[in-house]
């Protein structure tokens, strides 16, 4: 290995590093996001941002505190030395709510008076067993101010943490909301001692509910301007990577170009603003990748969305519409505390995103962002919907490919029968028990990587599902509590084979018939 490969191969990332001086400090690779902040703070006063999780909040944050700080000799080098600015330490207030459990009030209680013990013993401040935590942080942020004759820059990390931990425990979250009320209502009743504030979270949840008379805020989350401020664009990418990435074609023994296109179909796609959002990369999962010169699904298997899972689960919506589903921005932007508006949830969660916008009414469509989260997020469904250990899910998988792909249809039904068997009693949801059979095999065909289409269109009718791969064409129909035969006459029927008759594949019918006092299959019926 050339020296320059070698000096390549001992690129430092900040893997987990969250702290802007220590990746300054200790030569990790850092990917400038300094330009957005000098605009930030010469533009703006009280900033919200809504990112996934580990998507570079904290860092951002880390870097603001910093600047704040005075450390101007972190910055070299960096956009944001290039401008005038006084340097000046100010005080800084940086709360951070990421690692704590939320299951009691006394453990939010304990999170809170330990950061503002923090803070009262810095600025020689006495309290009393009386005072609320506002009442407490509105005398930290006066004293601050006073004492350092600069006015207080507040930050506050995943500031809806113990809000979402919360979610089915209603009482706990009206107590833990109730005294949050009281602490960030001091960031317009202290408007004079504060010289810059910001929030950031994974959901924005209502103002009305959660920030009472707090309407100075401004929310970026969606905004152009700062589309690109956590997360790495494609430029990049380029930019900063381009060395790391010719190490890795060469260890996988293939081209720089294809390197690129496979980081792109794994990782990049998400798009914070309606409009001229660029592609942004998950850095989670994209700087793993690059350290490790390998594809892997990083961040998803970091956390398991399970509330969110559940809703898609018990919502009214096809699981195959969710890669393709329309809503109004304005709908994208507030969630209610007990995340009803999972559509909502998952955008601001990272699981969807914007893939087109538009304008006129302003609607955007949303899909899932790329390979990596629709695998996951598809892998973890199946555990949910089926009764299969998620790690057994890609064993499972597999034996149904080799199935499909090889024409053995009734082995694969036979395995599907088996399939549904297995299913616990509340895994089924008999309201709606055709889409919950529909959603399961749709979810097994889109692991196995097949094209496959629910309440398929054609001039007579819909095919209840669609399955084409490379030698075949699979058309099923699915009858509840009727009979495998009724199934395969409907397909005769309505001539559901007639748009592909051209098409040079092999195509079979599949009729087949769900019994809901067994929950599975109970007969079917192939014809070629």
């Amino acid at each position: 290995m050339s020296p320059k490969e070698s000096g390549m191969s001992r690129m430092l990332f900040p893997i987990g590093i969250q702290t802007f001086s220590e990746i300054r400090e200790n030569g990790l690779v850092y990917v400038d996001k300094t330009e957005y902040i000098h605009n930030l703070v010469s533009t703006s006063k009280y900033i919200f941002l809504s990112r996934p999780r580990r998507f570079g909040k904290s860092l951002l944050l880390s870097t603001i505190k910093a600047f704040f700080e005075g450390r101007r000799e972190l910055f070299e080098g960096l956009a944001i030395a290039e401008y005038e600015h006084d340097w000046e330490p100010h005080p800084v207030l940086h709360f951070d709510f990421s690692g704590n459990n939320y299951n009691s009030f006394k453990g939010f209680e304990s999170q809170i008076n330990r950061i503002f013990t923090e803070f009262e013993n810095k600025y020689e401040i006495t309290t009393d067993d009386a005072d609320t935590f506002g009442v407490r942080f509105r005398r930290i942020i006066q004293t601050a101010h006073n004492k350092t004759g600069k006015r207080v820059v507040i930050l506050i990390d995943e500031y809806d943490k113990a809000l979402l931990e919360t979610v089915d425990n209603e009482p706990l979250q009206e107590q833990i909301r109730n005294e949050l009320r009281g602490i960030y209502g001091n960031l317009k009743g202290q408007d004079a001692h504060i010289r810059f504030a910001m929030l950031t979270g994974v959901t924005r949840f209502g103002y009305l509910s959660i920030f009472s008379d707090l309407n100075n805020l401004q929310d970026i989350s969606m905004s152009e301007q700062y589309a690109g401020i956590c997360g790495i664009t494609t430029e990049e990418l380029h930019k900063y990577f381009h060395e790391r990435i010719k190490l890795f074609s060469k260890k996988e023994g293939t081209s720089v170009e294809s390197v690129y296109k496979e980081l792109k179909r794994n990782y990049d796609g998400y798009h914070f603003s309606p409009v001229n959002s660029p592609d942004i990369y998950n850095p989670f999962s994209l700087l793993n990748s690059l350290s490790e010169c390998n594809f892997d699904d990083y961040w998803f298997r970091t956390g398991t969305p399970t509330s969110l899972v559940k809703m898609i689960r018990n919502g009214n919506i096809s699981l195959q519409h969710l890669n393709n589903y329309d809503s109004g921005i304005r709908a994208l932007s507030d969630v209610s505390f007990n995340l009803s508006n999972y559509i909502s949830v998952l955008y601001q969660s990272g699981y969807l995103t914007i893939k087109g916008y538009d304008k006129e009414f302003r609607m955007v469509r949303l899909g899932f962002p790329n390979m990596e989260v629709e695998r996951g997020f598809l892998n973890y469904l199946l555990c949910i919907y089926t009764d299969i250990p998620e790690n057994e899910t890609e064993f499972a998988i597999r034996k149904f490919v080799l199935d499909v792909r090889n024409g053995r249809t009734e082995d694969f039904m036979q395995r599907l029968q088996s399939f549904f068997s297995d299913f616990g009693y509340d895994s089924f949801d008999l309201k709606n028990l055709e889409r919950h059979y529909q959603d399961v095999i749709y979810i097994t065909m889109k692991l196995m990587g097949f094209h496959t289409d629910i309440e398929y269109k054609t001039a007579s009718g819909r095919i209840d599902m669609l399955i084409r791969t490379a030698d075949y064409i699979y058309i099923f129909e699915f009858k509840i509590d009727k009979s495998a035969k009724e199934a395969l006459e409907q397909i005769d029927s309505k001539d559901y084979m007639l748009p592909f008759k051209a098409d040079g594949r092999k195509i079979i019918k599949i009729g087949a018939n769900f019994s809901s006092e067994i929950r599975s299959i109970d007969s079917w019926i192939i014809e070629s």
